[in-house]
């Protein structure tokens, strides 16, 4: 794992590489949700980012990093939702064909937005073993190379970069919350936190009715959900080998959160901030309302992974 030997300078590097493809997204705050909360929240806004979520950092960086053949043969990858978007955008934005791999079973507003950005979309059963070798069929017939959506070190660390950003920003906050699901954001938010923060220490929210991230770290090594019954439908995936260590040595720990609990942080956010972001993303502000006593009075960071969100859907 070079790059993550390197991660300081990998993160400056990748920073600059992507800027111009990628938006340094607001940070918000609110006084009343600070009050609630019992302590000073600091919201990183992904959901304003190019295809409203973070991951168009870390698929950029890693098409960027691709030898001329590599960008010529096209890239691949599977994905149901947020990452099959940012690598279709980011693919068009730098002239490189994009192979999607979807579940038959994934919302078609998420396969109309990823065939609106360019990416050619191959469908497969829900199943991951299906997934990969629909993935592998297509890179043994375009030599296209895969990019994983979370666990790929170009990735982890165009992920760190959001963190990164919210630390130049806010450079003494105390603690940094992100979800949790294939550890790609927590991963790269931790160097991030790591190296640019001062004494800053991560923890990772996650749903109890997909907490496989929180059991690996408690088994040491990688666990798999039997059921992901969870609403925050971006987190129903696992870790990976190469984000796993950076998570185990780097984040301060997991906070499980309930279905409702992600429910009411999503609506206090649409109310109060009026802003628009995923259920996924509520699980990170969901964590610090369920372990109120340990942010007491600290400056928090919060990564607001993303907002696209079926509006014929809400759960409210």
């Amino acid at each position: 794992m070079a790059v993550m030997q390197n991660a300081k300078e990998s993160l400056i590097k990748c920073h600059q590489r992507i800027k111009p493809y990628i938006h340094n997204t607001p940070v918000l705050t609110s006084h009343l949700i600070d009050e609630k909360a019992g302590c000073s929240l600091f919201f990183k806004c992904e959901n304003f980012q190019r295809m409203g979520a973070y991951k168009m950092r870390g698929a950029t960086n890693a098409i960027l990093q691709l030898t001329e053949e590599q960008k010529n043969n096209g890239v691949v990858t599977h994905s149901s939702g947020n990452f099959a978007q940012a690598l279709s955008l980011a693919a068009k934005r730098l002239g490189v064909k994009a192979y999607i791999v979807m579940p038959s079973s994934a919302p078609q507003v998420k396969k109309d937005a990823v065939a609106g950005y360019g990416g050619q979309i191959i469908e497969c059963e829900p199943t991951l073993e299906a997934r990969n070798t629909a993935a592998q069929k297509i890179q043994n017939e375009t030599s296209a190379t895969f990019i994983h959506p979370s666990n790929d070190e170009d990735v982890i660390i165009g992920q760190g970069t959001a963190c990164l950003e919210l630390l130049q920003e806010y450079s003494d906050l105390d603690f940094v919350v992100a979800p949790i699901g294939g550890g790609g954001l927590i991963a790269g938010s931790a160097l991030a936190a790591y190296y640019f923060g001062n004494d800053c220490k991560v923890f990772g929210g996650e749903p109890y009715k997909a907490d496989d991230a929180y059991r690996s770290l408690k088994s040491g090594k990688i666990e798999s959900n039997t059921t992901t019954n969870t609403i925050a439908d971006g987190l129903r995936t696992q870790l990976g080998d190469k984000n796993f260590p950076i998570i185990q040595k780097y984040i301060e720990g997991i906070i499980r959160v309930e279905e409702q609990e992600i429910i009411d942080a999503m609506r206090l956010v649409w109310e109060r901030m009026k802003i628009i972001i995923e259920p996924s993303s509520a699980v990170a502000l969901a964590a610090v309302f369920a372990n109120k006593e340990h942010f007491q009075g600290k400056k928090t960071g919060i990564i607001i992974s993303g907002g696209n969100v079926d509006l014929k859907n809400l759960p409210f």
